[in-house]
């Protein structure tokens, strides 16, 4: 995913990298709108492992395209920084891991705690590493630039409160009223499908507005949705009472897309395009693994899966964590200075 995006940033002209940015955004939201109504019809039809069997056509079909019609594209004389990579790759995870089992072993356990220890020594060392190394994996002057360090803290608040509350209103759709899956799936498209529309407009105002502004307005207007969907979510809810919140947070959710890739490329230097965006990506990553696991702990803590009654009781403290989290990413969006340039970015 990051070097898509990056290959990508190469192989327009500048004045194209809004546009271009937004219709890569555009078809990633595609997915995430196909993905429940897939798994759905899979999870119905054959067996919910047969989810895992999906990458397998996906790949036999990419790999021969990608090596039939992409140059390759690695820069000259650049160094692979290993003892990094195993090191990142250690550090993080032990910490993924910790998150995982924080709801079912307990947060304080000695296994959840030993992993965040382990985890974070292991990207101290990481750090102490790429300070003194000629060649980093991941330069520590990326940090000294205020664009960077920002977006990178609105993706990770973005997925943490949008995947951890998505997650739980997935199941909602199932549950209050019983629904199978497939029905579910087909229900968050009025969410979903809206990023697909909205990211390439957003690519080519991030350039005329400023990537801050609107990623904090995304931020914003899902922050509204999920808690419109918070306040009328009960368990005689029809489902036509969350359609129109649906669609606030899915326009605030591709809103973010567009603009967030624009400046973490645009905020370091063309040679360092990969590095600033797999260190986005694993933000976000780690960002949508970490809000699913507390606002669940939250969810457990107030209520269950007994009955929808129990349901709706988890639900809603669980939610509000969500858009906390969120708004919060919507003030740091607003620190990100327009038109950031990556002068010494990674020197």
């Amino acid at each position: 995913m990051p070097l898509s995006l990056t290959r990508l940033s190469q192989a327009v002209p500048e004045r194209l990298h809004g546009l271009a940015l937004g219709l890569w955004s555009g078809i990633s939201g595609l997915a995430v709108a196909v993905g429940p109504v897939v798994d759905g019809a899979v999870v119905d039809g054959l067996d919910w492992r047969w989810i895992f069997w999906i990458n397998v056509p996906v790949g036999v079909v990419a790999v021969p395209l990608i090596l039939l019609t992409l140059r390759e594209s690695a820069l000259p004389g650049v160094r692979l920084d290993l003892v990094g990579m195993v090191l990142a790759a250690a550090g993080l995870c032990a910490v993924v891991w910790g998150i995982v089992h924080g709801d079912t072993d307990g947060w304080t356990s000695a296994k959840v705690l030993g992993a965040f220890l382990g985890g974070a020594v292991l990207l101290a060392v990481f750090v102490a590493w790429e300070a003194r190394v000629p060649a980093p994996m991941l330069p520590l002057s990326f940090y000294r630039v205020r664009a960077f360090t920002l977006t990178n803290v609105v993706s990770a608040a973005m997925y943490f409160g949008v995947f951890g509350s998505l997650f739980l209103l997935a199941q909602y759709l199932q549950i209050v009223p019983q629904r199978t899956p497939f029905e579910a799936g087909v229900r968050t498209l009025a969410w979903t499908l809206m990023p697909m529309f909205v990211v390439p407009v957003a690519g080519l105002l991030s350039d005329r507005v400023g990537g801050g502004r609107l990623m904090a307005l995304g931020l914003f207007l899902q922050g509204v949705g999920l808690g419109w969907i918070n306040v009328v979510a009960d368990i005689d809810t029809p489902y036509s009472s969350l359609v129109a919140p649906m669609i606030v947070a899915g326009v605030g959710m591709g809103l973010v897309f567009a603009p967030t890739a624009a400046v973490v490329l645009g905020s370091v230097s063309k040679e360092h395009a990969g590095k600033a965006s797999g260190a986005n990506t694993t933000v976000r990553e780690i960002g949508g693994a970490l809000g699913i696991a507390v606002l669940s702990s939250v969810f457990v803590a107030h209520g269950g899966m007994g009955t929808p009654r129990r349901f709706i009781d988890g639900l809603h403290p669980a939610v509000r964590v969500g858009v906390a989290v969120i708004l919060v990413g919507a003030v740091c969006a607003l620190g990100i200075p327009r038109g950031a340039r990556p002068e010494g970015a990674g020197a």
